[in-house]
């Protein structure tokens, strides 16, 4: 049998990163990456890491503790002080939630342990769509990183990264999720709360927007459900 090519997936456990990993699934073996970084959903994103890693049986799994995020600070999600913004799914401004410079941090990381696992792919579930103004999900900033990782690493390398779903929308998210059975009861994407999602804030109303589009109820459970399909 003719063994697969190793693809990292950074997997936040949210269902971007679930579906995205059933992206990779089909061409690669799967090596999970995910990061502890000081955020307040801290314990129940690893939770849903943990959960879609022995969903689809990963053998290589990594967490990585990026505590400096939380002394650098400037982000609801790290720093206790700043409130986490409701969602204004209109609003162009970058919210509260922003880490700043985040996904450049943690493609660094991947790119490290692709080159010791001898990894082709990394796959990172970015939409271009609801980065709430993020400039680390846009399409530009994946081909620049390309890029760096092409000056950087080894001549041998034919490290690549991957962003399956950058153009989806988040009703496209959902009803792709479905048709290649994602596991989305086991995702988490609350920024604010561990237990009950909050549903309010933007993470939560751009996937409930996703399934109200869809026209298919989230197998989660929310504190506040609104109407975000306007």
């Amino acid at each position: 049998m003719h063994k697969k090519d190793i693809a990292i997936v950074l997997v936040s456990g949210g269902m971007d990163s679930a579906l995205t990993t059933a992206y990779a699934f089909e061409k690669y073996e799967l090596a999970f990456l995910h990061f502890n970084y000081g955020q307040r959903t801290e314990k129940r994103e690893l939770k849903a890491f943990n959960d879609l890693a022995d969903y689809y049986k990963v053998r290589y799994r990594k967490v990585i503790n990026l505590n400096y995020f939380k002394q650098i600070g400037g982000s609801s999600l790290t720093d206790r002080n700043i409130e986490v913004s409701k969602a204004d799914l209109k609003s162009k401004r970058i919210p509260t939630s922003y880490v700043p410079f985040r996904n450049a941090n943690f493609l660094a990381v991947a790119v490290s342990w692709a080159e010791v696992l001898g990894a082709k792919r990394i796959y990172i579930g970015a939409v271009e769509e609801d980065s709430s103004g993020y400039p680390d999900t846009r399409e530009e900033f994946f081909k620049n990183f390309n890029q760096l990782i092409k000056f950087g690493t080894k001549i041998s390398s034919e490290l690549k990264i991957v962003t399956p779903i950058i153009h989806f929308s988040k009703k496209d998210i959902v009803i792709n999720s479905i048709k290649k059975k994602v596991p989305l009861h086991l995702t988490w994407s609350c920024y604010k709360n561990s237990n009950i999602a909050c549903g309010e804030c933007d993470s939560c109303a751009f996937r409930l927007r996703g399934f109200q589009q869809a026209g298919i109820e989230d197998p989660i459970k929310y504190k506040v459900i609104k109407n975000y399909n306007l």
